[in-house]
């Protein structure tokens, strides 16, 4: 007998998360580590938890998540799409309450590219005029 999975893709900056949701007691892990040890900033674990809470399923899955890319913001909110994504896949009726939280929608931000002949994307080198 195969237990129920559902697997979402969530993405922010460079970041990548791959979330799969399994039937359990809560537990979030994240890269092997528990998403308490994994994020140490508390609005980081909030963001995590923030789509499992919004639903009221906290406690009806265990979150397991591979991360790659980006920093610790970028990770925590591509985990946060990555869950909502998958929490969609076990009901669609929670479209509605998940889409009011602006918790589906894909930050489009980007860090922009360096131009040449510029130090960064747009700070130039000093200018004189004389």
């Amino acid at each position: 007998m195969a237990i129920a999975q559902y697997f979402g893709t969530g993405r922010r900056k460079t970041s990548v998360a791959r979330v799969r949701l399994v039937p359990g007691d809560g537990k979030i892990i994240i890269n092997n580590k528990d998403v308490d040890d994994y994020f140490n900033r508390l609005g980081h674990q909030k963001q995590v938890r923030e789509p499992l809470e919004t639903v009221d399923m906290a406690s009806r899955f265990d979150v397991i998540v591979k991360v790659e890319g980006g920093g610790t913001t970028g990770q925590a909110g591509a985990v946060s799409l990555g869950i909502a994504r998958a929490l969609l896949k076990t009901d669609e009726s929670l479209r509605p309450v998940l889409k009011r939280e602006d918790l589906l929608t894909r930050d489009p931000r980007m860090k922009e590219r360096e131009k040449y002949g510029l130090r960064k994307a747009r700070k130039a080198p000093q200018w004189s005029k004389r």
